[in-house]
């Protein structure tokens, strides 16, 4: 069973926590995380989804993506999520997302980063990821054209792009 710490619409703690799975009281919100990878070549680290998952099986989507648990700040969340979906350790103790996405039920914290990763390293969660591959901004854009990814809006997968350059990016290495 999974809990998550329910927030008001100010991004404020309330104090109380959500059973996943269970339709979520009107007014509050919950958080998100996602987190996505560039490389040196200016392409992002993308998952399929496993054919079995719920939601969006067998899709493609950004490096990972996962709700906050009861207790865990956003960089705890997306620390945990990168581990257990990929078996990669990121360290983003000290950083704030490249930006917060507002949706009807909460909030999405992106960490934009920039790290080599030797994909034959990875280690992938069978319940969530089937495969991994590093792609340009046109091969997301026409995967999702072709409904192959996940139908986020075109010009929020423009954003990551544009944003990867920014003074904020998170820089890794391994």
């Amino acid at each position: 069973m999974e809990y998550w710490d329910l927030y008001d619409k100010h991004f404020q703690k309330l104090g109380r926590t959500h059973l996943r799975g269970v339709k979520m009281p009107q007014g509050t919100y919950h958080l998100v995380v996602h987190v996505c990878i560039f490389n040196q070549k200016g392409e992002m680290l993308i998952q399929q989804r496993q054919a079995f998952k719920e939601g969006w099986p067998n899709l493609w989507d950004v490096t990972m993506g996962g709700s906050a648990l009861k207790g865990e700040t956003s960089q705890q969340a997306a620390m945990r999520e990168v581990k257990e979906e990929l078996g990669l350790d990121i360290d983003l103790t000290n950083c704030r997302p490249s930006l917060t996405n507002h949706f009807e039920q909460g909030f999405d914290d992106i960490y934009l980063i920039h790290q080599e990763v030797d994909l034959s390293k990875l280690q992938l969660q069978y319940e969530e990821v089937q495969d991994v591959k590093w792609a340009s901004q046109q091969e997301i854009l026409e995967l999702m054209r072709e409904g192959q990814f996940i139908p986020y809006y075109e010009s929020l997968i423009n954003l990551f792009f544009e944003m990867r350059h920014s003074v904020g990016m998170i820089r890794e290495s391994i």
